[in-house]
Formats: structure tokens, sequence, C-alpha cells
């Protein structure tokens, strides 16, 4: 279970009472390469492959989508969370100049967080300018799909969820985690290690969009990316800049279209 209740008093109306509430776990993952340490990172235990893989992709470390690079697990907490892993990758198809652009320790709620100096991805966007827009109903079920298979935000309400879905609207793969950008690296990776990462056409968030996700969805190849909240105005004129069609306020029957 990715999460573990806690006890706690809760306040109300000037009363209080004894509560047991579900949190959501964060556990440091730390990433090797070839047994140089390349990231640490806070996240919610689970698809720990997908994670890493997904990381090295979107940060353009390693670019290959058919050629996968072997993880193997080094250690586990005393509760069985995955601790530290190592990756084994072909060098001629990594890019050496990515390792230095992160310090090894990064913040799962903040993209920026660890950077020194922004990622710009250097592949053609996909799809064209011109690209259908989907009915706001369309989308809505796709959202819709997305929150009901967030059983641990249910449970915790501290997980953010993404997924992304084909051009049908049908969602190949949701992944949670406390960390916004986690989770749609978990996507990526999870699709990758499939061999289905092309299939993917819309990218949905459950929380707002930072410049980094806008970063993420366009080097994986999908031209859409639709979110519940808000995105931010880096992520804006990122997505203007790399052809990505952003939707974002997506509730109910209505959205906003910011490029």
């Amino acid at each position: 279970m990715p999460f573990r209740n806690y006890e706690g008093y809760l306040n109300e109306s000037g009363h209080q009472r004894n509560v047991s509430d579900a949190l959501a776990i964060e556990h440091p993952l730390s990433v090797l390469i070839h047994g140089e340490p390349f990231m640490l990172t806070m996240q919610t235990p689970g698809s720990e492959e997908d994670l890493v893989r997904g990381i090295l992709f979107s940060e353009g470390v390693y670019k290959s989508k058919t050629i996968h690079p072997e993880i193997r697990i080094l250690e586990r907490s005393e509760l069985g969370y995955v601790s530290k892993v190592e990756v084994i990758l072909q060098k001629d198809l990594m890019d050496v100049s990515q390792l230095n652009k992160r310090n090894l320790l990064s913040v799962a709620s903040c993209g920026i967080c660890g950077r020194t100096e922004l990622f710009q991805p250097e592949a053609a966007a996909s799809g064209s300018s011109s690209r259908e827009l989907p009915s706001s109903q369309f989308i809505h079920q796709m959202m819709h799909d997305l929150s009901i298979q967030q059983t641990d935000f249910k449970e915790t309400g501290g997980c953010h969820g993404a997924a992304i879905a084909n051009k049908e609207g049908k969602l190949l793969v949701v992944r949670e985690d406390i960390g916004r950008h986690n989770a749609v690296d978990k996507c990526i990776g999870n699709l990758l290690q499939k061999n289905a990462l092309h299939l993917g056409h819309y990218l949905l968030v459950s929380g707002r969009v930072s410049y980094e996700i806008v970063v993420k969805c366009f080097t994986a190849g999908v031209p859409f990316l639709i979110a519940v909240s808000a995105p931010s105005s880096l992520a804006v004129d990122f997505a203007k800049e790399l052809g990505v069609t952003l939707l974002a306020f997506t509730r109910e029957t209505r959205f906003t279209r910011y490029s």
C-alpha cells in the first residue's frame, strides 16, 4: 500500500476528537547510472522501473524508445520500499551532457528544483498546429476515467494522478504519485517499456501544470496536455513554443485552451 495510517486530533467547531488518517508515503529513491549517483527523488513507492525509465527519457539522458536499459534494484527499506536502483544502459545512446544539469537532490513537487538551467528539448513537435480540438464531452469523459482510477488520492487526498490516452480516448496507463512530475514520468516510462508510447495522444494530469510537464509531454511526442487546474505562465510560453495543445481548468463541461 502506498499509504500509512497516522493518528491525529481533529479540531472541528471547537471540539477535538481522535482520528486516524491515511497519508501518502513519501520515500527517497536513489538512482545510479553505471554505479555513479545520478539523482535522488522523493516518490510514492511503486512502479519504480516506470519512474526511472520515464525520467531518463524525459530528461534527455537516454533517448532510445526501443532499446531499454537494465534497471536493477539494489536496496529496499525495512518496510520493503525500493530505496536504490542502478541503471545499466547502452552508452552510445546516452547523452552525458544532461547528467550535469540536475543536482542529486530533486524535490518531487517542484520540476525546476535542483536544476542549473532550463531543459529545452531538440525533438520536433508531434502532430500539427491545425490538429482538431476534441469536444468538451470527450475531454470530460477522459478526465472522469482518470478520476475514478485515482484510488490512492481517494484514500489520502495527497497523491497526484496522471494518465496517457490514445486518440480514441482510452486510457493506456494511469499512475499516481506524491509528485506531479513523478506521476507523469511513471506513465511515460510504462508505455516506453511496452513499446507503446507512440500510441499516446493525450496526457492528462490531475493538478496544475508547470513548464517541465509541458516539456515531458512534448518529449514523449504527445500532442495534447489536459489539466484539471491552472498552468503557470512559463508552461503556456513553452506550450506555444513547442506546439503542444494545452488545455487547463478542465472541469465538468468547460476548459480553457492556451495554445
